[in-house]
């Protein structure tokens, strides 16, 4: 029953904020559409807690440096984007180019600053990435990007992709890693939801200056070992390391934030 209020409240919701943010793009300005994104996010945390019965213990905020700079999040399902929206400003995202085919999103996403990439990657994706998060980094914004690129199951991995690290050399921005067990309680695109306390946590920032290999090893390995401490904790077994999966169609791929670059 819990399960099926939020389900339906997170549809009438999507509708209405769609459409504000739809006639938000026609205002002059980014403000506008930013603000209803922003209100949209904490009236879905609202809504996970209220009816969802689903917490969120947000850590690690003062990890969390000033300015601009990227923020490399695992991704265990669509409310870890509203956790990120609700409670950091001045956010854009890096997003796939198959949104654009839905109506109204791509001038959504174009008047939002959205950092928009070609969904089969590869160096055409990495150029487009560098050049369209240019501006955004110029604009002191910071940057959400999904570094697996797909939604993972709690205890499962993908592959590292290698654009966070480009986008942090090319703009000389520290990342900021998250970790999360949300997906013990919202899995993926699931509409079945387990009440509990979820946990998100900001790690301490990786400060430009690495080489590639070193660089990448370090976000995987932080991102991975507290993600999979704070799974541990919500399931209350011990810790075990999170499986690699191959990337073969069959785990979602996240509908609003996510990136597709290639190494």
């Amino acid at each position: 029953m819990r399960s099926a209020l939020f389900n339906a409240y997170y549809w009438i919701l999507s509708i209405f904020y769609g459409l504000s943010a739809a006639l938000s793009a026609l205002l002059p300005g980014r403000r506008p559409i930013a603000f209803a994104l922003r209100l949209y996010s904490q009236r879905m945390l609202w809504a996970l807690r209220t009816f969802a019965g689903i917490r969120i213990d947000l850590k690690g905020q003062e990890n969390l440096p000033k300015g601009a700079f990227i923020i490399a999040a695992k991704h265990h399902s669509w409310g870890d984007g509203f956790v990120m929206f609700a409670n950091v400003e001045n956010l854009s995202f890096v997003t796939g180019d198959h949104l654009e085919k839905f109506p109204l999103v791509g001038a959504i996403l174009k008047k939002f600053g959205a950092i928009v990439v070609d969904s089969c990657g590869g160096p055409e994706a990495r150029k487009a990435l560098s050049e369209s998060a240019a501006q955004v980094a110029a604009d002191g914004r910071r940057i959400l990007i999904y570094p697996e690129g797909h939604l993972a199951a709690p205890g499962e991995r993908f592959r590292y992709r290698t654009g966070v690290y480009y986008m942090s050399k090319d703009f000389d921005l520290p990342v900021v890693p998250v970790a999360t067990n949300l997906g013990c309680f919202w899995r993926q695109t699931d509409k079945q939801k387990t009440p509990g306390q979820a946990t998100v946590e900001f790690l301490p920032p990786i400060m430009p200056g690495l080489g590639k290999e070193d660089f990448m090893a370090r976000m995987e390995q932080v991102i991975e070992t507290r993600t999979n401490e704070l799974i541990a904790q919500a399931r209350g077994e011990p810790v075990k390391p999170s499986v690699l999966v191959e990337w073969n169609g069959r785990t979602n791929v996240t509908p609003s934030v996510e990136t597709a670059t290639a190494s």
